[in-house]
């Protein structure tokens, strides 16, 4: 028996619409699950990218607040000064702590005084304390900010490091302040009494202030070891330097000096204007006798 199919029904298969629909289903026997077209993937894609692109800004970002804060405490180290409580950072509390020295007799805190200084004084210093049982120290500090002159900072260094009486009875503590260019000396009840009010002021007023002045201080604490150690084992004065009177010369030229530089500058100038016409005419007068 054969069957008529008729041109309705045969232009739906060989002709299908498009659907208006964007998601297609494949029929129940084959597939139960829809297939998800172009504009969906798009979608799902820009989602998915969004978390990771947002990583990386936020680690440039935090890296960048790292790298602020860092530049921000260099610049506050650099730039702000720091408090300190009290004066414990000051040269002359680091030479009161220390103590005296053991090895040798100098404290040279201002670093002013060289090696050979150093030895000269140890083989002096240690030779009087060994035939007389007085030890003398020389510190040198660049400046004070505790007290008020070199006596007052001498008398703090004896009293710290010597600090009864039976210890600093036979101690001198020699203080030289190379930026105020001035010097103390002080000691126990024994060693004032070796060495003399006389030759301890002088040797205050003229070998350190003196010589610090010129800026000689390996001179100044050598000269005022030499002349206390002559004075406690009674041998003459050396002595000390003096200031010198330093006369400015005037600038000013005295009136016959002035009489003898103005004849002088009067004849230059004639002889300049006798060449300066009689040498021209000259020339003309040539040039005009060859015609």
């Amino acid at each position: 028996m054969e069957t008529i199919l008729s041109s309705h029904s045969i232009s739906p298969l060989l002709n299908p619409k498009p659907s208006s629909s964007k998601t297609l289903f494949t029929p129940s026997l084959f597939c139960t699950k829809p297939i998800i077209t172009c504009s969906t993937l798009k979608k799902q894609s820009s989602q998915s990218l969004k978390p990771l692109s947002a990583a990386p800004t936020t680690s440039w970002f935090a890296h960048a607040q790292q790298g602020l804060a860092a530049l921000a405490l260099s610049l506050a180290l650099n730039f702000c000064p720091l408090v300190y409580s009290g004066n414990a950072a000051a040269s002359e509390f680091d030479v009161l702590n220390e103590g005296p020295p053991k090895e040798t007799y100098v404290v040279d805190d201002a670093g002013v005084l060289s090696r050979v200084t150093r030895s000269d004084l140890k083989r002096l210093l240690s030779d009087l304390e060994s035939r007389k049982n007085l030890r003398i120290n020389f510190v040198t500090v660049r400046k004070l900010t505790s007290k008020a002159d070199a006596f007052e900072y001498a008398d703090q260094v004896l009293e710290k490091w010597y600090p009864t009486v039976e210890e600093g009875n036979n101690k001198g503590i020699v203080v030289l302040i190379t930026s105020q260019k001035e010097g103390a000396i002080t000691g126990g009840p024994t060693f004032v009494q070796a060495v003399g009010e006389n030759i301890l002021d002088a040797t205050v007023s003229e070998n350190l202030p003196v010589l610090a002045t010129e800026e000689k201080y390996n001179e100044a604490i050598y000269t005022s070891a030499k002349r206390l150690v002559a004075a406690i084992d009674g041998l003459p004065d050396p002595g000390g330097p003096t200031f010198k009177d330093n006369k400015r010369e005037s600038n000013f030229r005295t009136r016959e000096e002035t009489e003898e530089k103005r004849g002088q500058f009067s004849l230059v100038v004639g002889g300049l204007l006798v060449i300066a016409f009689v040498v021209p005419m000259a020339q003309y007068y040539a040039y005009v006798s060859k015609k």
